[in-house]
């Protein structure tokens, strides 16, 4: 592909594929059902989970420039298995993401048209509740959004620097008009009234509003120096982010009581409650130029991970066809807008959400795992006793940290005794991880401070907050899960393997001649 990125565009991209439908719709919901005013810590703790999974990603992305993302990264560190098992989540978290944010734009737009969000779809009765608004104007939008990103690289950056940009700017002008109509004992009287659960279970919902950042992984085989511009782009977007969401949040629950916030549009209904009426239609313009951004960033994130993949031949080959005029890949972008597009038709967006933290933060899991065993482990280097220790060490961190979110899932917050035990085996874990493993490979261009713990707190806070997930969420990806097991038992595996043989077949002969 080619490399015309510079990190102001990786910036832009990241701000771009994270800043969307989340902040506009999520936030009423998770504070007036769940956390009260102190959504602005749910907002807080989700970040903080993002940006250690950032640092991750960074590091990976900066030694492994390739379009494949976390799948490339997987592959390399922990086999085909795994990554397979983990790039079938990713497109999962990807359609689920990509089909919420085309559902949120139909809402938006017709509360721009003064219409209820369900105006523009159509209602059957006959079927199930969730699946019963058919929503023609989310595949028209994804439809145009895969237009622009089949074009080039480049003119999709244009375009989403220009969007993103105007939807900033919406942003401040909702912070600054907000702030001059709040009432700050609407955030500090019962700061809140859902305790510590609510606080956790509106971050484990608020996690969707961050997830696309992975997808600027997959943009570093067309970024000019991946050493530079990818830590630069993606470490100052999700900072941007996270700073944005947390102000907003706190303005919407200044500007009215939690238990007034309207759940499905909310910054619109607040600006008509305190006298604004006019400032609804900026509002609501602003939500439909993110998730427009959003849309953009998604696609082309997707579209990334699938050629990647099908170039191993896991999944069918054409997918990792480049087009000679624009290169971009053309096959796999409409592909998964096909998806996409499927999905949005019929699914409500709560459904959507529920499914999509779980996938995301077991895969987040799984790069912070990665990136460890690429440091302290090289085959032929790393001695018998370092690799016995490491596994040992691996064992404890992951296990306390899997054990944190289901002592949290089964006491619902309402007892902290077991965290005594938790917390000090993941400690030491990690610090006999640090102290007694010699490190086998040190990054050669770019790498995350403090290791260990910087990944090892990934992994940690990941599984705590996807213990706050709803159990229906966990079966649906248990399923999902088994059904990728299977494609891969019976198709992926065979195919991956004629593949490398062939690769390994020309390459012999090319050394030959």
């Amino acid at each position: 592909m080619k490399r015309d990125l510079s990190w102001f565009d990786l910036m832009w991209f990241g701000i771009g594929s994270i800043m969307g439908a989340g902040i506009f719709v999520l936030t009423g919901e998770a504070a007036r059902n769940n956390a009260g005013p102190a959504v602005v810590l749910s907002y807080l703790i989700a970040g903080i989970a993002a940006i250690l999974s950032v640092f991750c990603y960074t590091e990976f992305a900066v030694e492994l420039p390739v379009a494949g993302g976390s799948f490339s990264y997987l592959r390399v560190e922990l086999g085909d298995f795994v990554a397979f098992i983990a790039a079938g989540n990713i497109l999962f978290e990807y359609v689920v993401s990509g089909a919420g944010v085309a559902r949120s734009f139909t809402s938006y737009f017709a509360t721009l048209c003064n219409h209820e969000p369900n105006s523009f779809r159509f209602y059957v009765s006959s079927m199930s509740e969730g699946y019963n608004y058919l929503d023609p104007i989310a595949i028209v939008i994804s439809i145009v959004v895969c237009v622009i990103a089949c074009f080039s690289i480049k003119g999709s950056s244009l375009f989403n620097k220009l969007a993103s940009i105007t939807h900033t700017l919406v942003l401040v002008f909702i912070l600054i008009a907000g702030l001059t109509k709040i009432n700050t004992s609407n955030f500090t009287t019962n700061f809140a009234p859902f305790g510590v659960s609510g606080i956790m279970k509106a971050s484990s919902m608020l996690f969707f509003a961050y997830i696309g950042f992975d997808g600027i992984a997959t943009l570093a085989e067309e970024t000019k120096n991946p050493a530079r511009d990818i830590p630069i782009g993606l470490v100052s977007s999700i900072v941007i982010v996270i700073v944005t969401y947390c102000t907003l949040s706190a303005t919407l629950c200044m500007m009215q009581p939690y238990t007034q916030i309207d759940p499905d549009a909310s910054y619109t209904m607040a600006f008509k409650a305190v006298g604004f009426s006019w400032a609804q239609y900026i509002v609501a313009f602003g939500a439909l130029e993110g998730m427009f951004t959003v849309l953009l960033a998604n696609i082309i994130g997707q579209a990334r991970y699938f050629t990647h993949i099908g170039r191993t031949h896991m999944a069918p080959p054409f997918l990792a066809s480049i087009h000679e005029k624009t290169g971009t890949p053309l096959n796999a972008t409409i592909v998964m807008t096909v998806a996409n597009s499927i999905v949005a038709f019929f699914t409500s967006l709560d459904v959507l959400a529920n499914l999509l933290s779980i996938a995301t933060l077991f895969i987040f899991s799984l790069v912070s795992l990665a990136l460890i065993v690429r440091r302290y482990y090289v085959a032929g280097q790393t001695t018998k006793t370092d690799h016995r220790k490491l596994i040992a060490f691996l064992v404890l961190i992951v296990g306390s940290s899997i054990a944190s979110g289901a002592y949290w899932k089964v006491t619902d917050g309402k007892s902290w005794m077991g965290y005594a035990i938790i917390g000090p085996i993941w400690v030491l874990a990690t610090l006999g991880l640090q102290l007694t493993v010699k490190q086998a490979r040190k990054p050669k261009m770019w790498g995350i401070p403090v290791m260990p713990w910087v990944p090892s707190a990934s992994i940690a806070l990941n599984l705590f907050i996807m213990g706050s997930v709803d159990n229906a969420s966990f079966v649906r990806f248990l399923v999902w899960t088994v059904l990728l097991m299977i494609y891969y038992v019976f198709i992926g595996l065979h195919a991956s393997y004629d593949a490398a043989k062939d690769m390994e077949r020309l390459t012999n002969i090319e050394a030959a001649n």
